[in-house]
């Protein structure tokens, strides 16, 4: 079959969701060779992947993960694809956080660094936090804290017959939009950043096909995977089965403009300073960035109206020190939850 999508793709000719399947499940079950793989991604690359062979190949990787049962009615994730090579701290992190201290149910998905110097699973354990967390694990920390971290690598392992031709590749290709859609807890709601601004409505309409029921996905005009400060964003909507596109402009909500370098991380150390300073309250453009994008967690978390409300709330439980004592209970649990 791989031969045959392979051909097919080369032809500028788009595979049907049926036919991604088939592809996708004989790359996670072994059966395609290295450098098959890799002339298939590289040809998906060039062609440009549509909903219908995102949302097959979403399918299989879902499928194909380590399922999260959590006992919640409604929970997000927040998380973007990386790959806008921007080097920003890690705001999607601190976000989640900032959302589960307002009452939303967020069910964290991460890896190591892709775009930048620190992934979220680099960060959360210089920190201190236990990323190695069992699925059942999982759960209790959603149940307990509304919160909860799930290492990519640890509950996708059909992916490592991937791994090596992707790194081999070096360029980006059809798994970096995936990870974002496979969350294995199947969230019914994200906040989601993709590197191109092409794909907000694409990663819309998967979503959808996917079953979502709300959902933000988002692109700066500067490139950033993230609703930013320092210029407009893109933002298409899933609400109530429709898709709608507009530009969010942050000084609507009295956050000015900033300049990227001011919105810069580093390493993991650099990322834990700059994130522990902005949970205890210091201003400036990093707590604007996650002031937005927090903002939009807790719109889509059902715990405000507009993006406007979840702004105001974010900025409160940032104040009230409760986002920062979410952060050092996780640290605390999932130490505990060590086998």
């Amino acid at each position: 079959m791989i031969q045959y999508a392979i051909d097919k793709v080369i032809r500028k000719q788009h595979l049907t969701e049926g036919e991604m399947i088939e592809v996708m499940s004989g790359i996670m079950e072994g059966k395609a060779t290295p450098s098959q793989i890799g002339g298939f991604l590289t040809a998906l690359r060039m062609k440009g992947e549509t909903v219908e062979e995102i949302t097959g190949s979403a399918k299989v990787m879902r499928d194909k993960a380590l399922r999260v049962d959590i006992d919640r009615t409604y929970a997000i994730d927040t998380c973007g694809t990386g790959g806008d090579q921007a080097n920003t701290f890690n705001i999607s992190t601190a976000v989640a956080f900032v959302a589960a201290a307002a009452g939303v149910a967020v069910v964290k998905h991460g890896n190591r660094s892709v775009s930048s110097k620190c992934g979220s699973a680099d960060l959360l354990e210089h920190l201190g936090v236990n990323i190695d967390l069992t699925p059942d694990k999982v759960q209790e920390s959603v149940e307990k804290l509304n919160i909860g971290f799930m290492f990519a690598p640890n509950f996708h392992q059909a992916m490592k017959y991937a791994v090596a031709p992707r790194r081999e590749l070096g360029v980006r290709t059809i798994f970096n939009i995936l990870g974002p859609l496979t969350n294995p807890a199947r969230v019914q709601g994200q906040v989601l950043g993709v590197y191109d601004e092409a794909l907000t409505e694409v990663m819309a309409q998967v979503l959808k096909g996917l079953g979502a029921d709300r959902a933000m996905v988002v692109h700066g005009l500067d490139g950033l995977d993230e609703l930013t400060i320092t210029t407009k964003t893109k933002v298409s909507e899933l609400k109530d089965g429709e898709i709608s596109t507009y530009y969010v402009d942050p000084r609507r909500f009295h956050l000015p403009l900033a300049s990227k370098e001011e919105i810069l991380g580093g390493g993991p150390e650099e990322n834990a300073r700059i994130i522990l300073s902005i949970l205890r309250g210091e201003r400036g453009a990093k707590r604007n960035m996650v002031l937005v994008n927090a903002g939009a967690a807790i719109y889509v978390g059902k715990q405000a109206n507009s993006l406007e409300e979840g702004i105001d709330k974010a900025r409160e439980v940032i104040d009230m020190g409760l986002a920062l004592e979410k952060l050092n209970q996780f640290i605390q649990l999932s130490q505990g939850m060590k086998q």
